[in-house]
């Protein structure tokens, strides 16, 4: 006999209008951890804005691999806010996604990277404050998605860091040379 799970349902394979709905766990999320999730789905969808205006404004200064990485590093950003959307809706919260922190848009590449490694230290503070918390709370699998994106976050962090290193030692008119298309 094989029965699937389906949506909080077993359904009998040879009885499919036979639906037997069975709520294992009660799901519905700690209101604290929903609302730092949606904290930190408003970082992301900023993140995103942020990045992509960045993207676009490479582009049109003709820096095509700067704008390569950095709109990959927005649809990253994208597939974290995604993630933290299923999550907050799997609790049962709502995901507040019209939330925007301030976006701080640099006038020019040494700018842009500054405020994106700022912008990306606050993302790593707060996954790692809000990994603990979880983790008080005994959320243990919100922990679980949020150490997957802090990997991604201090990875950008990481690269940021090492573009301004870049600049500082090969001065900002050799580093650019190297950012044409």
């Amino acid at each position: 006999m094989n029965i699937h799970y389906f949506n909080f349902a077993f359904i009998h394979e040879n009885l499919p209008g036979l639906v037997i709905g069975i709520n294992l766990l009660d799901m519905k999320g700690e209101p604290k951890i929903i609302e730092k999730l949606n904290a930190l789905l408003a970082d992301e969808m900023t993140a995103i804005s942020q990045y992509i205006i960045h993207a676009e404004m490479c582009a049109n200064w003709g820096y095509k691999k700067l704008h390569d990485h950095i709109k990959v590093r927005a649809i990253t950003e994208m597939k974290h806010a995604e993630k933290l959307i299923e999550r907050v809706i799997f609790l049962e919260g709502t995901p507040k996604i019209n939330l925007l922190n301030e976006v701080n848009i640099g006038e020019n590449i040494e700018e842009q990277f500054k405020n994106d490694c700022r912008a990306e230290e606050l993302a790593v503070k707060a996954y790692n404050d809000n990994i603990r918390l979880a983790m008080e709370l005994g959320d243990h699998g919100t922990a679980y998605i949020m150490r997957s994106i802090l990997m991604e976050e201090e990875g950008h962090l990481d690269w940021l860091e090492m573009q301004l290193e870049m600049i500082r030692q090969l001065q900002l008119k050799n580093y650019l040379m190297e950012q044409m298309s």
